[in-house]
């Protein structure tokens, strides 16, 4: 009788809602596998998940576009190819066009006060509409993004004028307009091969990018000058959250929001100072000499993009000013650290 009742015990603890798994959740990002997010930042988020759940859930965490170009990364979500994405709003252009706020110049310094403060006007609910087909983990910013050419030194616009400069979204493409470039749109994973084969004169990217992208192999100039801050989100098919048991539903609730917010900004900054020294190692850095013409450039695409969605109907200084005090709060909680 004991040798039958043993194994019948094990198979009902192997059965236990606390030990079996339940749910399996692919998340999809189109970095390559060898970028500090995926190791640093997608997979600790699915390692604690798992943990948290006690086994219940399990994350697959799928790098490189293998789920779905890096275009389609928020329909991705949406429609259940994967369960989780991590995508760039700007990828659908005027899907988010409240979102993109964000992206105009001189908000702020840092990814991590860039996604502090984009985190809470996502949480202030004044962007529930553009995100109300998925279920949002958390949205952030990277840091400061940079110009890097090929064949030509930029430090001046008359340098700028007329080179086909890759932008990442169309908000950035209208800054490179008044700047005088011509702006071709291209996902970042794009950047190399387009770079190579001369279809663009050079990109704008964020120090940490462009050695993930190993952009700097196709790249010999670099001028610092901190043009734009990029939007992401992490977000989760409605279907599959809803699906999760009430207290799993707990535990992503758990993986949401502000602090992995702030751990996404914190690490875009750290791969800035790597990736600038990486940079920097094979070319040469440049400064701009004409800087109030560069922002007199920048205020004229700031007030064209804010008076565009104004005229679609759409809260857009309100939700710029708005951004602006996050920006002011997470500066002096931050700092305060």
């Amino acid at each position: 009788m004991l040798r039958i009742a043993l194994p019948l015990i094990a198979v009902l603890l192997a059965a236990s809602p606390a030990t079996a798994q339940e749910a399996t959740l692919r998340f999809a990002h189109f970095m390559p596998s060898n970028a500090w997010q995926h190791g640093e930042l997608f997979q600790v988020w699915a390692r604690s998940v798992e943990e948290a759940s006690g086994g219940r859930i399990a994350v697959e965490v799928y790098p490189a576009q293998t789920l779905g170009k890096a275009p389609q990364g928020y329909d991705n979500a949406r429609n259940g190819i994967a369960e989780i994405a991590w995508t760039v709003q700007g990828y659908t252009a005027n899907r988010f066009p409240l979102s993109q706020i964000v992206e105009l110049p001189g908000l702020f310094e840092t990814a991590e006060v860039g996604s502090c403060a984009f985190q809470q006007l996502y949480d202030s609910g004044a962007l529930d509409a553009e995100y109300a087909d998925t279920h949002v983990l958390f949205v952030h910013t990277h840091g400061a993004g940079h110009l890097h050419t090929a064949a030509r030194a930029v430090t001046s616009l008359d340098d700028l004028k007329g080179l086909r400069i890759r932008r990442p979204t169309a908000v950035i493409g209208t800054l490179l307009e008044e700047l005088g470039a011509e702006p071709v749109g291209l996902p970042a994973p794009a950047i190399y091969e387009s770079a190579q084969r001369g279809v663009i004169d050079g990109f704008l990217l964020p120090w940490e990018a462009v050695a993930g992208f190993r952009a700097h192999e196709v790249s010999d100039h670099h001028t610092e000058v901190g043009l734009y801050a990029l939007a992401f989100v992490t977000t989760m098919n409605k279907n599959a959250y809803a699906r999760l048991p009430e207290d799993l539903r707990a535990v992503i609730d758990a993986h949401s929001g502000r602090d992995w917010a702030l751990a996404a900004g914190r690490g875009y900054d750290r791969g800035d100072v790597d990736g600038r020294a990486a940079t920097l190692t094979s070319g040469d850095l440049q400064s701009i000499e004409d800087r109030a013409a560069w922002e007199a450039a920048a205020e004229r695409a700031r007030e064209r993009y804010l008076s565009d969605l104004e005229e679609r109907g759409l809260p857009a200084r309100q939700t710029y000013a708005a951004l602006q005090g996050y920006v002011a709060d997470c500066r002096d909680t931050l700092g305060a650290r």
